[in-house]
C-alpha cells in the first residue's frame, strides 16, 4: 500500500507546474544569480574571498530540500485535506503513518532529481565539491525527515489557506535567515545563536562543512536535524487530521 501510494504521490508532485517552479526553478535561479552577481558579501573571515559558488551550492541544496519536503508538501497536502482527498484515504486501509511514509518517499524521489540538476548547474559554474558522499546523503535524509514532519504537521492542523500563507512565509524567512545565501556570521551574535538551531541552518552549514571544507561527518548538525525530525514526525503522527 505504501509503495503504491508513494508512486501516486510522486506522479502528482511531478505534474504540478507550480510545485516545479518552487522546487526546481527558484533554487536554480538563486544559484545562478548569486553566483554571477555580488549581491551578498560572502567573504570567508580572514581567508579572503572564496569561490562564491562553493558557498552557495550547499546552501541551495538545503533550500531545495526545504522547498520540496516542507513548503511544497505542506501546501499540496493542505489542499488535499481541504478537498476531501485525505478523508477518502482515511477510509482506506492505509494508516496515517503509511500516508506520511508514502509522501516522504515521493519527496525523496523529487529531491534526487533536484540534486542532480543543481549539482550539474553548480559544476558548470565552477563548483569544486569535497568530502564524503555518505555524509552528504545522511544530511539530506535527516533534513528531509525534519522538514517533511514539519510540513505534514502544518498541513494536518491548519486550514489550507493558512497553510499556503504560512508555508511561503516560512520559506522566505528561512531563505534569508537560514544561512542559505547570507552567512550566519553577518547576523548579530544574539540572533545567530538561535538561527543556528534551525533545521535549515543545520542542513546548510553541515553540507557546507563537508562539500566546501572537506570536513568529516558533522555530527552536531546531524543531531540538530535528528531532533527536529523526531519532534516533527511525532507531532504530525499525533495531531494530523484527515479532514
Amino acid at each position: 500500500m505504501i509503495v503504491a501510494q508513494a508512486v501516486l504521490e510522486t506522479r502528482l508532485l511531478l505534474r504540478h507546474g507550480e510545485q516545479l517552479l518552487l522546487t526546481v526553478v527558484i533554487p536554480t535561479l538563486l544559484l545562478v544569480l548569486f553566483s554571477a552577481v555580488e549581491i551578498v558579501d560572502l567573504t570567508r573571515g580572514d581567508e579572503g574571498d572564496g569561490e562564491r559558488v562553493d558557498f552557495l551550492a550547499p546552501g541551495v541544496l538545503a533550500l531545495a530540500v526545504l522547498s520540496t519536503a516542507f513548503t511544497g508538501q505542506a501546501i499540496s497536502t493542505g489542499f488535499e485535506r481541504r478537498y476531501g482527498v485525505l478523508k477518502r484515504l482515511g477510509a482506506s486501509p492505509l494508516p496515517r503513518w503509511g500516508l506520511m511514509a508514502a509522501k516522504t518517499c515521493a519527496v525523496l524521489v523529487v529531491e534526487v532529481l533536484q540534486v542532480a540538476l543543481l549539482t550539474s548547474v553548480a559544476l558548470a559554474l565552477g563548483w569544486s565539491p569535497h568530502g564524503s558522499p555518505l555524509a552528504v546523503a545522511l544530511l539530506l535524509l535527516a533534513g528531509t525527515a525534519a522538514f517533511s514532519g514539519l510540513g505534514l504537521l502544518m498541513a494536518g492542523t491548519l486550514r489550507a489557506e493558512a497553510t499556503l500563507a504560512a508555508a511561503n512565509l516560512v520559506f522566505v524567512l528561512l531563505l534569508v535567515g537560514g544561512g542559505v545565501v547570507v552567512p550566519l556570521e553577518r547576523f548579530p551574535a544574539a540572533v545567530r545563536g538561535a538561527l543556528e538551531l534551525l533545521p535549515i541552518s543545520a542542513l546548510s552549514d553541515g553540507l557546507r562543512e563537508v562539500l566546501r571544507d572537506g570536513a568529516g561527518t558533522p555530527w552536531g548538525n546531524l543531531a540538530v536535524l535528528a531532533v527536529w525530525a523526531v519532534l516533527g514526525l511525532a507531532a504530525a503522527a499525533r495531531f494530523f487530521r484527515w479532514e
